[in-house]
């Protein structure tokens, strides 16, 4: 089982005034750890975008079954959440794995939406419509925002035709990265969601750092969903005090 961290960091105003933040659950890379997504995150983004979410970083359910990549750069433990053939068609421990996530949002959330690189992204851009489809995720509250960093989507036919059935339309930002070797399956993955914000950047398989233009792009996508998390907060307080009139 892996372990929990959530993010560390100054907390800014309107979350010191009670609103509350947009909390996603943070799903690493094949063979790292929460740790290190942690690090590859609030180490890499300004505080003027962590700052405004509740992320909690977990560790995947399988101890790393080979040679990581980011062995000599981060330090192990690494972990993996779900196995695979060379040509990503067929899976080990996939159904073990969504279990494993969905017992992760029950004990930790609620949570508001995903964050993934890598393997992670993979899964994050996936599991909205597992969900829709009642595949996945069935005993938690609706993914409502995700945000996919070096994203792909699944080649299984039989995981794809379910996934992306329908246009995702929850509102979604996607970090493409013109030398990353999973570029063009980024780009069909994108094809699947309905006006999702795309972030653009020069390097290739990793948590870019945010230019101005990136920067720019991350802060309208956190604009609009702490919007809709204040609002969907809002009805919700309504509701209670109606309870009680």
């Amino acid at each position: 089982m892996g372990s929990l961290g959530g993010e560390e960091g100054a907390r800014p105003a309107a979350a010191a005034e009670g609103a509350r933040r947009p909390r996603f659950l943070c799903l690493h890379g094949f063979r790292t750890s929460g740790e290190i997504m942690r690090k590859q995150v609030v180490g890499k983004w300004p505080a003027d975008v962590t700052a405004r979410l509740d992320l909690v970083f977990a560790d995947a359910p399988f101890p790393a079954e080979g040679k990581s990549d980011v062995e000599g750069i981060f330090d192990p433990p690494y972990y993996e959440w779900f196995q695979f053939d060379k040509n990503f068609t067929e899976y080990r421990n996939f159904d073990e794995c969504l279990n494993y996530i969905e017992e992760l949002m029950i004990k930790e959330g609620p949570f508001d939406g995903l964050m993934g690189f890598s393997q992670g992204s993979i899964l994050s851009g996936a599991l909205p419509g597992l969900q829709e489809q009642g595949l996945a995720l069935t005993r938690v509250p609706k993914i409502k925002y995700l945000i996919i960093i070096g994203g792909a989507k699944f080649q299984s036919p039989t995981v794809a035709e379910k996934a992306y059935a329908n246009n995702i339309k929850c509102p979604s930002v996607h970090f493409l990265g013109d030398t990353d070797f999973l570029k063009t399956h980024g780009e069909k993955l994108i094809e699947s969601y309905v006006d999702p914000f795309i972030i653009r950047h020069p390097k290739g398989h990793t948590v870019p750092r945010l230019d101005e233009k990136s920067l720019e792009i991350m802060l309208r996508f956190l604009d609009k969903i702490e919007k809709e998390t204040a609002l969907e907060h809002s009805s919700t307080d309504v509701d209670e005090k109606e309870m009680y009139l």
